[in-house]
């Protein structure tokens, strides 16, 4: 597995991720806890060190996962959670409710630190920083409960108001072959040694040629209306054209 050094952080970071979302998911069908596990240690096994989960995923229970399958090798990793959605299924940016989100977090994840907490898609007033939420996040890193803070965001707007009012140390951002836009600001995001990590890097399934403009869906993913999908199929099937060339 190739890591990559991240100058903010002083620290190596496998390529590819580990996203814990999909873990124990009703979803996905029945995984248990225990299989939860054992994924996150194949994980491992294949040199990825790189975890990342949020309080909000199914209640608490996948920062478990993540803390009960990792805790014995706890240096050799680098876990990555969020802030904004709490283990109640409730939304709360508030300032008064970071450190004690962060404290919940740390007994979930059975550690006495956490390598990076992330604002997950904070409102816009945040980005811009008229808020103290930066403040909180740097005097909590300077109490070493956090080794560092950043954002969750979806868009090349989002990114630049990031970039011209936070001092991050790591970014998530939504970019694959369909949202493209973000890459203008990854020079700039680089030269900053920020850490900058990829969700829905396949477009939820959508990139790995599961769907097309047929399918059907429920659950969560009832989300997309028929135009979105009808979209979604033509540049499947755009993409898988050129790649059979």
């Amino acid at each position: 597995m190739n890591k990559r050094y991240v100058r903010r952080l002083d620290v190596y970071i496998s390529e590819i991720g580990f996203g814990g979302w999909q873990l124990a998911n009703p979803l996905w069908g029945s995984m248990t806890y225990e299989e939860g596990i054992e994924l996150v240690r194949a994980a491992y096994e294949k040199d990825i060190n790189f975890f990342d989960t949020a309080p909000g995923y199914s209640y608490g229970l996948r920062e478990r996962i993540i803390g009960e399958a990792l805790k014995h090798v706890r240096e050799n990793v680098f876990i990555n959670t969020k802030f904004g959605h709490n283990h109640l299924g409730e939304t709360d940016f508030s300032e008064e409710a970071i450190e004690r989100s962060i404290n919940e977090s740390l007994e979930r994840l059975q550690t006495t630190y956490i390598d990076s907490v992330i604002l997950h898609n904070p409102p816009r007033e945040i980005l811009e920083g008229k808020t103290r939420h930066e403040e909180k996040f740097q005097r909590i890193k300077h109490m070493g409960k956090i080794r560092g803070y950043g954002v969750s965001i979806d868009t090349l707007e989002e990114l630049e108001l990031v970039l011209n009012n936070w001092d991050v140390d790591v970014i998530e951002i939504l970019f694959n072959i369909i949202h493209q836009s973000p890459k203008y600001l990854f020079e700039k995001v680089k030269e900053r040694g920020i850490l900058l990590t990829i969700k829905v890097p396949l477009d939820s399934g959508w990139l790995t040629g599961k769907y097309n403009a047929n399918s059907k869906f429920e659950g969560i993913r009832s989300r997309w209306s028929q135009d979105v999908i009808l979209k979604r199929g033509m540049i499947v099937e755009k993409n898988q054209n050129y790649c059979q060339r």
